[in-house]
């Protein structure tokens, strides 16, 4: 449910007149912008299942540096809207593709486990001719990309994970709290997302929740695979070769710091960085902070040749 959370928060400030269609205005005014920042969505195909994909290339029109944008848990290509065109201002050629079961992207009937999404990322790639790229992971697209790091190290020049999930931590909450099906359940998911005092207006709730449940079983075999363990990269860190930036909410109550800290622990070389006064949703609501450094992590050294 970050979207739900990415999309309460940019639509604050909104007032009653999206009362009778609020997410349908709210994401028709989302990809607005982005389109207005240069920020294409397109479709492709991979594997005969079609993934949606927003795209943006950097406006001095050099190629620029490869980065690919994997998304979290009920998540979309939008959440990283705010990310999107710095990083594009900045010289690097943006992809954001929706997972599969997410966003526009097709709804196959399939598992929804960690190394499923990081094949369809994998699959991407080489359907868009990407042969490497900086990645970059946000909650559980940050063990996708952990994951996509460890098994194909020739694909992933740079990592950066964003408030990752991906290693054992103790839950302080039970997991149903990514399915929210009344308005106090989906608070209660806001105040673990962010430590912003947001209260989602009535009519905002029962939209939320309504295209919420349409894409519940996607969420719920995800998250019953990600509570048997199987795909925990707390043995694997070690795997990790690319240079790694942990980028963390100082203030995310969803996956505390300290499993951030353990991640940059576990990775050769990997430096934590905490963002002050921000939650789990860092990269939307901390852009100031986070973008710059993002960037600056990107532009360290020399990135890798061409393969």
């Amino acid at each position: 449910m970050l979207a739900a959370g990415c999309v309460v928060a940019g639509a604050a400030v909104l007032g009653g007149s999206v009362a009778l269609r609020p997410l349908s205005y709210i994401n028709a005014a989302l990809r607005f912008e982005l389109w207005r920042s240069g920020v294409k969505g397109r479709f492709v195909s991979v594997n005969g299942v079609r993934m949606h994909f927003f795209e943006a290339r950097p406006k001095d029109g050099t190629a620029g540096t490869p980065v690919l944008l994997v998304h979290g848990l009920g998540a979309r290509g939008e959440d990283w809207g705010k990310l999107i065109p710095g990083l594009a201002a900045a010289g690097f050629h943006v992809y954001a593709p929706d997972l599969l079961g997410y966003g526009r992207s097709d709804q196959p009937d399939a598992t929804y486990t960690i190394a499923y999404q990081q094949a369809a990322i994998r699959d991407y790639m080489q359907a868009m001719r990407l042969t490497h790229a900086d990645v970059l992971g946000w909650s559980m697209g940050g063990w996708i990309a952990m994951r996509l790091a460890a098994e194909h190290p020739e694909m992933v020049d740079r990592l950066v994970l964003y408030d990752s999930a991906g290693v054992y931590f103790p839950l302080e909450y039970k997991t149903s709290i990514f399915t929210p099906r009344t308005a106090e359940e989906l608070d209660t998911l806001m105040a673990r997302l962010t430590p912003k005092q947001i209260k989602i207006p009535r009519f905002m709730a029962r939209d939320l929740l309504r295209r919420g449940a349409k894409n519940a079983w996607v969420l719920q075999r995800t998250v019953a695979a990600m509570e048997n363990g199987k795909d925990l990269m707390d043995f694997r860190l070690g795997e990790i070769r690319a240079p790694t930036a942990v980028i963390w909410g100082n203030q995310d109550e969803l996956i505390p710091p300290a499993t951030g800290r353990k991640i940059a622990a576990g990775i050769t070389g990997a430096m934590f960085v905490p963002i002050k006064g921000c939650g789990h949703l860092a990269p939307a609501e901390c852009v100031s902070q986070v973008l710059p450094a993002t960037v600056t992590f990107l532009r360290r050294g020399e990135a890798k040749q061409a393969r």
